[in-house]
């Protein structure tokens, strides 16, 4: 008689293998597409880029010329404009606050010397206005950069205030300046230093 082959049944429940677990890979964070607006500007702690430059009064400012006083260089984009009128006027202000603080405020653009001449005695601005039509100065700065209005791409200035002592050292960055109420932050921290 033929043995018929009978299945085994196993006598103990087999358990299913949990599947390999690959190991966890860390994607690389997305590269930002565009620079933050304050990247390439001298860091707080570090000295000055120093410069030379004409000033509306017929003198010619530098960095070496300001040694022994503080300094408030704020560059703005173009004399005469809203923004740039509000803020020369309101530095102008309190200008002798900023000379009792022995603190010097220089208005830095591209404009000449004669734009800059027309728009100080049209808004009797008290501050002196440096100009940088060769924009060396803006770039040592950081504050040259592409800007967009209505969608249209362009080289211009970044509106932006750094406050220096009287050794030379960058003490504070106001990166992408708000005009209202500026001066007077500038101000007080000016008289902290």
């Amino acid at each position: 008689m033929a043995k018929v082959a009978t299945p085994k049944t196993p006598t103990t429940a087999t358990k299913a293998k949990p599947a390999a677990r690959k190991p966890a890979t860390k994607k690389p964070a997305a590269k930002p597409k565009t620079k933050p607006a304050d990247a390439g500007l001298p860091q707080v702690g570090s000295k000055a880029p120093a410069f030379s430059l004409p000033a509306d009064d017929g003198s010619t400012v530098s960095l070496k010329s300001l040694a022994g006083k503080k300094a408030v260089l704020y560059f703005y984009p173009k004399d005469d404009t809203p923004g740039c009128t509000t803020e020369g006027i309101a530095f102008s202000a309190l200008k002798k606050k900023f000379d009792a603080a022995n603190t010097v405020v220089l208005g830095i653009s591209k404009d000449t010397i004669e734009k800059h001449c027309k728009f100080r005695d049209k808004h009797n601005l008290t501050v002196r206005l440096l100009s940088d039509e060769d924009g060396k100065m803006l770039e040592a700065y950081g504050v040259w950069a592409e800007k967009s209005l209505y969608g249209r791409k362009f080289m211009g200035i970044n509106r932006t205030t750094f406050l220096i002592d009287e050794k030379g050292v960058i003490r504070q960055v106001w990166p992408k300046v708000k005009v209202n109420g500026h001066a007077e932050e500038v101000l007080t921290a000016a008289k902290g230093i």
